[in-house]
Parts: structure tokens; C-alpha cells; sequence
């Protein structure tokens, strides 16, 4: 948002620095991204001066240029070269002296210099208007009036218009901000509260007073939801032309372009008070009466581009008693706006549901000025005076006559809201303590008003500007930002709750598990539980949950695992060239149990398929495979703390974690089959979290241990056991040593070759061993180790290679 300091300043009771003003802006939540200076006049006619030609004569060396001597009204007159043919003594002129940059309208600046031309010295040049940006006449040079005082600024003499410009980062929920008006509200609350004395803004009185009622107008809100408050008034006889120069200035500073007097006005009173108005031309009004309605859906109207457009029949207009006339809040349309020959208007100030004027702004890509302000929420409580405002200024702008009352359609007034702030919460939420004056003296300032107040509370009106406003902590807010928020105290001292065990919701688990998965490289999908019965095999024929009013005969059935509609979105990936993928799903599945009856069951399933890192220039792809989803899902269980029990089928690569002889999770591969079905060429293995029953098991505690002052200590074995023995009976008859200096033990390598026997193979695990007490001993280390390969040996057959 844009916001001009002169123009902001004429509402403020004291003056402020414009540096200064930045720093306290920011300092109240009004971000300054960018301070410029703004200069109506490129270069601000600075070093220019008034002066006076008192003599002419023709060049010595050239026809077409005149040799002159100026003066500027102090020091020795000046010998100017000059190529007009219009130069002549006695004029008063605009002369530019050594040293002085002059801005053209077009081109770059020229820095003047001592020239010689033709043999003969000049010293500067008496200018036209557009070698210093005032016009676009090169017809000869500026010639001033008789009464131009020589010596004076043309800066000075022209009145050229400077001023600063901010650039204020707005966030969304600050509607109250979007004017100037709102901006010094917050500037005199940051004044009274700092300063402590009361500082207001001085707002333009309306002195409203109708003429005539010459003009009538009827007003009809047939849909009072979309538009709850709708005022007019009619103004007779306008002049549609120029504005005067300050209105002008003042438009430009902020970046618009100014167009007649009657636009212009309606864009100032917008940026002044945030209330957005439109202008119709009284007399293309049919039956001089407005209506403001819906339209049946697909609708044709014409909007002031020209261009057609098809409304919903949830878009609001404005229309009169045959045709629509204006998209509400948004856009006019063609043929019912101001033109230069219009002499009555009939002037709207209205508030419109924010919800209706988003959805069809977006809807139709009119992102206008009006449809920003509306969106969000303008004050419903302004629109009569700010329709008060403007019909003034047409008034004496634009000469017209106030030809009737102000109409005002509001059915139903709205209540203020009311939001009552304990202390204590104050003080928690700010972790400051502020007395209860000050936070009166804040709100108040802001246009809160106190309704009640008590030792520990007090309740507050939130002002109608102020439609973000409905919790406890927008009050803290507000007041922390005019506080400043660059003075919100950072304690000096860290304080750390003790550790307390944490208790999750279902969904707070879910949550958490998410975040670890992404965190993994994972992404999740959701999927469609109603599927096609032809995916699942014959066994889940009897239980499966069937649908009686199908609407495909490809959708009939509810699913009995999570599988097959994973496989979709993978062969629909796959398909389009995203070949590694490794997704998560959160789902449930669905099984008849008995006669009449129904199981639902919540999952959590990993899908992964593809390679997991790309070959590069030194190191080869890495593919998913079974081993890689069991890390993962050994690593969740761990996250959860529970400590499952692994069991792998004997014959084919599936594994089942159990806790307690409870099924938790169970890795597989899809059958090639299966892949085949939705024309999957590549291996693709999953994990299947039995979700509800895991959440019955976060009984078990993660626990902690402080880490060992004493060193560790590795030893390796390597061992030649039968080639069906799975490294499960290994671990167990380790377990069952109880060795509690036993810290872990590894697999870190399988060998198979015909040198160690026919259906032999070779395990490598490694032993680490550490006390809690004391650095082990070579001797103690020995001990154990001979005790495991005694064990090995013994219950294993296995061979130990030394």
C-alpha cells in the first residue's frame, strides 16, 4: 500500500520528520519497505531560477543565434548563447546557471557548463518548458509574466510539488490501515500512548446540506445478505473536467493517474478513508431506481473494458429497473459510468459481504482497487459519512448542487462484537505487565470502547474498522504494536521446564509419524476406498463389503487391503516418467466379520518402488528393495516406542513385526502378477501398519539412558552355518547368553561361495561390547567372545572362521 506524507500529514496534530515517521510506523506493524521522494516535476525545478534578459544581439559568428545578457537578480549578469527565435529583452525567463542539472521531459539530464559556441563563451541557458520537464512545448523559450520576480526559485515561483512516499508491507487482516485515515489513527494512538498526552486525528468536517431534492432515487436491496448497507445520494449539475492541483498532486504522489474530477474524487475519498464509492451517470438510471440483486446464471454483461462477461447467479450487481448497471464492488459497466457529458450523477457508498465480493472478483480476474478493500472487510459504520465527505468536494469541485437526502438501506444494523481481556492473560501473552490505564488509553485511542472492567478483566466494543478483531489476542496485539513492537522485552534469562511425558491424540500421533516420513523422503497420498473387486483375489471374496447402489461397475466394492489403490497412483506416475517413488497413506479397510455386521480397520502403509539415489560420478544408483522398507518401518516402531519381535516367513520375502502376539506391521513385495495387472515392470514393496492396533500398544515408555563416559569396544566374528539358517537364530542364541555388557550385535556381512561347502554360507556379525562402570579389559572381551562361539558351535553347528 501507498501511503503519501503530506497527505497524511494534514490529518496529524503535530509534525513529524518523515525518517522519524518510518521508524514509527514499522514500529506500530506498518511495515516501510520502500521511503522514496516523489517530485511532480522530474528533478523538482531545483537550481533554476527567475531572471530577466536585458539585452539582445545577433551572434557575431551565427544567423540563427542571439548572444544575450540575463540577469538573476544577484552577481553580474550572465552572457547566454540562445537558439530561440522568440528571445527578446525585457522578457522574464527561466535560466539555468553553471553547474545546474536540467531534467527534460524526454531524454537524459544535461549538467550546464561553460560552452564556447561559435567562438563566443556561454554561460548557462534560459530554458523551455520542456528542457525542464513542465510541458512539452520546444516552440521557442518559456517566456514568464511581466510580474515574475527575478531572483526567485523556480521551484519556489512554479510551487512544483515534492513529497515522500511510503511503501507499506500491509498484511492481510489489517483493512483498518488501508487509508490515510486509518494510518494516522494509529499514528496519534502510538503519540498519545508514548507521549502521554491525547493526540486525535484532524479529519475534515462534511457540514453536509443538501440544496434541492430536485433528483429522486429508489433504492431496493433484494439481497441484503450479500449487501447489508447501501447509501446514495444525488447531485445535479455537474462539471466534468480537469481537477484542481492539488487533487492532482495528490493522486499522482500515490501512483494514480488523474482522470476528470468526478473519478478523481471517488479515488481520493477511497485512499483517504478506505471506503470505496462509484459514480453513475443519474440520467442512463431507468425509472431512477436501483436494485441491487443476483442475476440468473450465465447472465451477459459488458464492463466498462468492453468486455463481455458471463455472471454466476451468486455475483451481486447493481442494476436499474431493466438492465444490470455495475458488478457490486468490483467493476462499473459500459454505458452507466461518468463521461464528459454527464450533468447529474447518483453517488453509491455501500458495504458488501466480503465473502460475495472475493469469489466473484477471482471468479471473473477483477482484481480492482474496490474489490482489495471490500474482501476484507470495509466499516459498515462509514458509509454515510463518507458519502457525506465526497458530495461535498463534487460540490465545490465539480460545481454541482446536492439534489437529494442521503438515502441509507440498513435493515439490520449490526452489533458491535465484544472480546473481554483478562490481565493475567495479557501479561502471559506479552510477558509484559501493563497497567490498566495504558491499556484503556491504547484501545480507546484505536476506537475500542470499554463496556465493563473489573481487578481482572476488562471488556471492550471492538469499533467496527476493526473486523479482524474478535479474540483476546488480537486485544494483546493491538496493544503490543502500539507499545511497539521493537520494545517487546527479550528476557535475559532461558527457562526449562523439567521434561514431562507426553501423552498423544490419535490424530497428534498421525501428525507426528507424518512429519518422520517426510523427513524420510516420503510423500503421501490418499486414495479412494471404494474400488474394483476385480484387484482382489478369491480369498477375500466372502468378506469383502460390497456397495448395493454402485455408480461404475469399475467402483463396487469397499477395499479389503490398501494395496491395489496404492498401485494405481504408482502406475500413474510411472506412466509419466516419475519412476521412484516412495509414498504413505493413512487409510482404513473394510471386511464383513459376521452375518450383518462390519470391521473397519485404520492403516498406515509405505509404499517403495525405484531407486532411491541416482548413479552419479562416483557411486552407483541405490535401489529400493525389502530390506531398505524394513529399516524404515523398524525405525517408525522405534519413533513409537515399541519394541517388536521380527519374523520372517520361511519360502518368500515377507516379514511380520509383532508385539505382544499382536500383528503390527507386515513387509511384502507385490507379486509380479499383481504389478502385471496395472502394467508395473518394476519391483514395488510395501509395509502394512495394523494402525489400531499399534495405538493400543503406546503403552510401552521410550526410556533413556545417559551415554557412557567408558569406551566402547568392537569385535568381529565370522561364522560358516548351513545356507537355509536364518541370522534370526543367531541373534536368539546370542540373546539367550544374557551378557549384559552385550550392547549390540550386527550383521554386516553374508558371503556364499562353493570353497565353503555345498549349502553352506558365511555370516560376519559384530559385537560391541561397553560397561557403565569401567573400561573393559582384553582379558574380560575374550571371555566373552569364547563364551559366544562355545554357544554358536554348540546349538548352531556353526564353524568359526579363524
Amino acid at each position: 500500500m501507498t501511503i503519501s506524507y503530506n497527505w497524511l500529514s494534514a490529518y496529524l496534530p503535530v509534525k513529524i520528520e518523515p525518517e522519524q515517521l518510518s521508524k514509527m510506523l514499522t514500529s506500530v506493524g506498518l511495515e516501510v519497505e520502500a521511503m522514496e521522494n516523489f517530485e511532480e516535476i522530474k528533478g523538482g525545478l531545483k537550481g533554476l531560477v527567475i531572471g530577466e534578459v536585458l539585452h539582445t544581439e545577433p551572434h557575431p559568428n551565427a544567423d540563427k543565434l542571439t548572444l544575450t545578457k540575463v540577469t538573476t537578480g544577484s552577481g553580474p549578469y550572465l552572457q547566454i548563447i540562445c537558439g530561440a527565435p522568440n528571445v527578446a529583452a525585457g522578457q522574464k525567463v527561466v535560466v539555468a546557471s553553471v553547474g545546474t542539472t536540467i531534467f527534460p521531459t524526454t531524454g537524459q539530464p544535461i549538467t550546464m557548463k561553460v560552452v564556447k559556441i561559435r567562438g563566443v563563451e556561454s554561460h548557462g541557458m534560459i530554458c523551455a518548458e520542456d528542457e525542464i520537464g513542465l510541458g512539452s512545448s520546444h516552440a521557442g523559450i518559456l517566456v514568464l509574466p511581466n510580474d515574475a520576480p527575478v531572483g526567485t526559485t523556480a521551484e519556489e515561483y512554479f510551487k512544483s510539488y515534492n513529497d515522500v512516499v511510503y511503501q507499506i508491507g500491509l498484511t492481510p487482516n489489517r483493512m483498518d490501515a488501508m487509508s490515510h485515515w486509518g494510518v494516522a489513527r494509529d499514528v496519534c494512538a502510538y503519540l498519545s500512548h508514548h507521549y502521554s498526552k491525547e493526540y486525535a486525528p484532524i479529519l475534515p468536517a462534511t457540514n453536509f446540506q443538501y440544496d434541492n431534492t430536485s433528483l429522486s432515487i429508489a433504492i431496493e436491496v433484494a439481497n441484503a445478505e450479500a449487501c447489508p448497507r447501501y447509501s446514495g445520494v444525488c447531485i445535479a449539475g455537474v462539471q466534468i473536467k480537469e481537477s484542481p492541483k492539488w487533487l492532482k498532486e495528490k493522486l499522482k504522489a500515490i501512483g494514480l493517474r488523474p482522470i476528470n474530477n468526478i473519478v478523481d474524487i471517488t479515488n481520493f475519498i477511497q485512499h483517504e478513508t478506505g471506503q470505496p464509492l462509484h459514480a453513475f451517470d443519474y440520467d442512463a438510471i431507468d425509472q431512477k431506481k436501483i436494485v441491487v440483486k443476483t442475476l440468473p446464471e450465465g447472465t451477459e454483461f459488458i464492463t466498462l473494458d468492453g468486455k463481455t462477461r458471463v455472471l454466476s447467479d451468486n455475483d451481486l450487481m447493481i442494476c436499474d429497473a431493466e438492465k444490470p448497471m455495475c458488478i457490486a464492488g468490483v467493476f462499473g459497466g459500459l454505458g452507466s459510468g461518468v463521461t464528459n457529458e454527464t450533468k447529474n450523477i447518483f453517488l453509491e457508498s455501500a458495504f458488501f459481504n466480503p465473502g460475495f465480493i472475493r469469489k466473484t472478483s477471482f471468479r471473473h480476474g477483477l482484481r480492482t482497487d474496490a474489490a482489495t478493500r471490500f474482501e476484507k472487510g470495509i466499516d459498515i459504520s462509514g458509509t454515510v459519512l463518507v458519502l457525506q465527505r465526497a458530495a461535498m468536494l463534487i460540490k465545490e469541485i465539480a460545481e454541482g448542487k446536492i439534489a437529494s437526502e442521503i438515502i441509507d438501506v440498513y435493515a439490520a444494523p449490526q452489533n458491535k462484537k465484544q472480546v473481554t481481556l483478562q490481565l493475567n492473560y495479557l501479561k502471559k501473552l506479552s510477558g509484559k505487565s501493563y497497567e490498566p490505564a495504558a491499556v484503556k488509553k491504547i484501545l480507546q485511542s484505536l476506537g475500542f470502547g470499554l463496556v465493563s472492567e473489573s481487578d481482572e478483566a476488562l471488556v471492550f466494543d471492538v469499533p467496527y474498522h476493526k473486523p479482524d478483531v474478535s479474540l483476546p489476542a488480537d486485544l494483546v496485539e493491538e496493544i503490543l504494536r502500539i507499545d511497539g513492537l521493537d520494545n517487546i522485552v527479550i528476557p535475559t534469562n532461558i527457562n526449562i521446564a523439567p521434561s514431562v511425558e507426553e501423552h498423544y491424540t490419535a490424530e497428534q500421533l498421525k501428525e507426528k509419524i507424518s512429519n518422520v516420513l517426510c523427513g524420510l523422503g516420503f510423500s503421501e497420498i490418499l486414495t479412494n476406498s471404494i474400488t474394483n473387486s476385480v484387484h482382489f483375489s478369491e480369498e477375500y471374496a466372502t468378506t469383502m463389503v460390497r456397495l448395493l447402489n454402485n455408480l461404475s461397475s469399475e467402483l463396487n466394492v469397499l477395499r479389503p487391503t490398501m494395496l491395489p489403490t496404492a498401485l494405481e497412483v504408482i502406475a500413474h506416475n510411472i506412466n509419466r516418467k516419475n519412476n521412484n517413488l516412495r509414498l504413505f497413506e493413512f487409510g482404513k479397510t473394510y471386511r464383513t466379520s459376521d452375518v450383518g455386521s462390519y470391521k473397519e480397520e485404520t492403516h498406515l502403509c509405505l509404499y517403495a518402488t525405484g531407486q532411491l539415489t541416482e548413479a552419479n560420478w562416483k557411486s552407483k544408483s541405490v535401489h529400493s528393495d525389502f530390506y531398505y522398507l524394513k529399516g524404515i518401518a523398524a525405525s517408525l516402531l522405534s519413533n513409537l516406542g515399541v519394541n517388536a519381535n521380527w519374523i520372517q516367513n520361511e519360502g518368500e520375502l515377507k516379514l511380520t513385526a509383532s508385539y505382544k502376539n499382536q500383528q503390527l506391521v507386515q513387509l511384502s513385495q507385490a507379486s509380479p502378477a499383481t504389478a502385471a495387472t496395472f502394467e508395473i515392470r518394476q519391483p514395488v514393496f510395501s509395509a502394512d501398519f495394523n494402525w489400531d492396533v499399534i495405538i493400543n500398544c503406546l503403552s510401552a515408555k521410550i526410556q533413556f539412558a545417559e551415554i557412557s563416559k567408558f569406551p566402547l569396544v568392537d569385535r568381529d566374528l565370522a561364522m560358516v552355518i548351513p545356507k537355509n539358517m536364518p541370522y534370526r537364530q543367531v541373534q536368539e542364541q546370542v540373546q539367550k547368553i544374557k551378557l549384559k555388557q552385550l550392547k549390540q550385535v550386527r550383521l554386516f556381512d553374508v558371503f556364499e561361495s562353493e570353497k565353503l561347502g555345498a549349502g553352506k554360507k558365511s555370516f560376519a556379525v559384530n559385537f560391541t561390547f561397553g560397561d557403565d562402570e569401567k573400561t573393559l579389559t582384553d582379558k574380560e572381551i575374550d571371555g566373552w567372545m569364547n563364551k559366544i562361539m562355545n554357544t554358536l558351535e554348540k546349538e548352531l553347528n556353526a564353524e568359526i572362521r579363524k
